[in-house]
């Protein structure tokens, strides 16, 4: 759809409103906003909201075209884990963000900017500055199996993978004595290896982060002739194997700062998210689509999530791609309490919508009983090609596992891996 196209079709939604406007209600708990009833529920509230202003824009058409189903839940306040919180405390006032550089300083551990405010102008980088050295997921994110679900929009489930996404924190690190290991250069190191099928067991990469403008590190495992290969920087844009999305789209967002030339706060305004997840991603023991009851599998186009949205506040903030970047711009939108992204939209480089991403995120207890937050799914649609990738995790997520150190996530892993 166009531009032009999608603001004609805003234009008509938005008259029908008029009509129902005397008709308007207050929703409960449960109540479900779909295609058949979205230009009667616009008018009506939730929680003292209007759903039509807590729907993006994107998301009223995908409800009204794209068979998009949203059910209603209470918010829930999100608890932070006690250590991520007390560093914020702690370490934020000596956070600075220089703009003639476009890097942090100071940084020591927690949000380096917690207090962000929209009159900021450099609020847009702050927060991604926030979103980048500071996930609250403690600091080792230990997805020791989630599954890959690819689906086209007439066929259905086509095929699963079953991989693993391991991420070692080497600075910021919560709840210990030192906050940083190693000789300070990296900020993270990680595995992202296939298990299942097979025929690509083994097929994944070996990055390193760095704390600086530096492109990553990464090297990939070569099953065939059972050698590593050390890959170009530019892999961090690249596609992850087969799939929708790119090294980039991991939690929506895995870019350095600076690797993107601009970034823009487009607004603040509070709107549905899946904040609280309350589907059970994974059903290992199921069989068919059962297995997966997050994910709208039985319904066309099959790619729809299945869980339940509630308001939260979003800063949305628009991030332009370098020129050699597959997409122009990414559209997302962060929870104003904690650096995480909800949701994305996503252009092509002549600026046509691309790309919808949505996670539905859920807190965990850590292993050294703190808490910590998790995407239980991720679902990458490219409506474009009429295809989409979703991430689901396994009920074995873990964070802050034990008996785990920086050793642990390295090239020889990923070889040890590749050939059991």
């Amino acid at each position: 759809m166009t531009i032009m196209q999608n603001k004609l079709w805003l234009s008509l939604l938005a008259s029908s409103m008029l009509f129902s406007a005397a008709q308007a209600a207050e929703l409960e708990p449960g109540a479900v906003i779909n295609a058949g009833n979205l230009e009667t529920r616009m008018n009506d509230t939730f929680e003292g909201h209007k759903i039509s202003d807590l729907l993006t824009e994107r998301q009223a058409y995908l409800i009204a075209n794209e068979g998009l189903s949203i059910t209603l839940k209470a918010s829930t306040p999100i608890q932070l884990g006690d250590d991520y919180v007390a560093a914020t405390e702690q370490y934020s006032a000596q956070a600075s963000y220089n703009p003639d550089t476009r890097m942090m300083e100071g940084w020591v551990a927690g949000m380096p900017f917690p207090n962000v405010t929209a009159e900021d102008p450099h609020a847009a980088e702050k927060l991604i500055w926030n979103h980048h050295v500071a996930q609250p997921t403690k600091n080792f994110q230990d997805y020791s199996q989630f599954a890959y679900l690819f689906i086209d929009d007439e066929d259905g489930l086509e095929r699963t993978q079953e991989w693993v996404l391991q991420r070692y924190y080497m600075k910021g690190r919560l709840g210990e004595d030192a906050t940083e290991q190693g000789d300070g250069d990296i900020l993270w190191k990680q595995l992202l290896y296939a298990t299942y099928p097979n025929d690509i067991r083994g097929l994944g990469l070996h990055t390193i982060r760095y704390d600086s403008p530096k492109l990553d590190d990464s090297w990939a495992y070569i099953k065939s002739v059972r050698r590593t290969r050390r890959l170009s920087g530019g892999t961090w844009m690249d596609p992850i194997g087969g799939t929708d999305q790119l090294n980039d789209d991991i939690e929506i967002f895995n870019a350095h700062p600076t690797w993107y030339p601009e970034y823009k706060l487009v607004d603040k305004r509070t709107i549905l998210v899946v904040a609280n997840s309350q589907s059970t991603p994974w059903q290992p023991d199921a069989s068919g689509n059962a297995a997966f009851p997050i994910v709208d599998l039985d319904t066309a186009p099959y790619w729809n999530p299945a869980d339940q949205w509630e308001p939260r506040e979003v800063w949305v903030i628009e991030a332009i791609a370098p020129p050699e970047h597959p997409y122009s711009k990414k559209v997302m939108y962060m929870d104003t309490q904690f650096p995480r992204f909800y949701m994305a939209d996503v252009y092509d480089r002549r600026g046509e919508f691309w790309k919808w991403m949505n996670y539905n995120l859920r807190t965990i207890d850590t292993e050294d009983g703190d808490r910590g937050i998790v995407s239980n799914a991720g679902f990458t649609i490219d409506y474009q090609r009429r295809h989409a990738t979703i991430f689901v995790l396994a009920p074995n997520a873990r964070l802050n596992t034990e008996g785990v150190d920086a050793d642990s996530i390295s090239l020889r892993t990923l070889q040890r891996e590749a050939v059991r």
